[in-house]
């Protein structure tokens, strides 16, 4: 069974309720998930207690608490991912932020986010951007959270979304300009 297709019947079987559903998909996409989660926190703070396992495996506990998830296919779940990782990410930036003055996490882009230079970005600065791209066009927001917080490539993010490649390419070039704006403004 090819993967893409694996993951897809594993989350219909998981919203059927079936147990083992959701232990097989937690093996099949858990390696990819560690993976993104240590990108995301490489530009942590070094005595900052986060590791990239605490937050696949809070990610997935957020997860298994939704009782009546229905998820369409791989893109839903892997959107759902990028932002509850994200939401992980920022509830921790906070406490940092509460415990400490200057806490929180800082965000090191993406090396394909060009205009915003590799400069790192505070979490919760970054979650306020994307959550006013949201509002204004969510699909946009997907290419985002998709392409840089869970590291497809512009292809892979083009099959999730059922668009070509050209059209990734061309409105995550308009995104960074959009969100660099955004993030400098302030």
């Amino acid at each position: 069974m090819e993967e893409h297709g694996e993951i897809t019947i594993l989350l219909h079987e998981w919203s059927e309720g079936k147990p083992r559903a959701i232990e097989q998909l937690f093996e099949r996409v858990y390696p990819q998930l560690k993976q993104i989660a240590g990108s995301l926190l490489r530009g942590e703070r070094p005595e900052s207690q986060l590791q990239p396992t605490s937050v696949v495996n809070e990610l997935f506990l957020k997860l298994i608490r939704q009782h009546s998830l229905r998820f369409e296919d791989r893109e839903h779940f892997y959107s759902l991912s990028a932002r509850l990782m994200r939401r992980v990410l920022v509830d921790h930036a906070r406490s940092e932020r509460s415990q400490k003055r200057d806490g929180g996490i800082s965000v090191p882009f993406h090396e394909d986010l060009a205009g915003i230079e590799g400069k790192s970005i505070e979490m919760m600065d970054l979650d306020r951007v994307l959550e006013e791209l949201e509002k204004l066009d969510g699909r946009k927001c997907r290419m985002v959270e998709l392409r840089f917080f869970l590291g497809f490539t512009a292809e892979e993010t083009a099959e999730l979304l059922n668009t070509s490649k050209a059209s990734v390419d061309r409105q995550l070039r308009f995104v960074r300009g959009w969100m660099y704006e955004r993030l400098h403004s302030s």
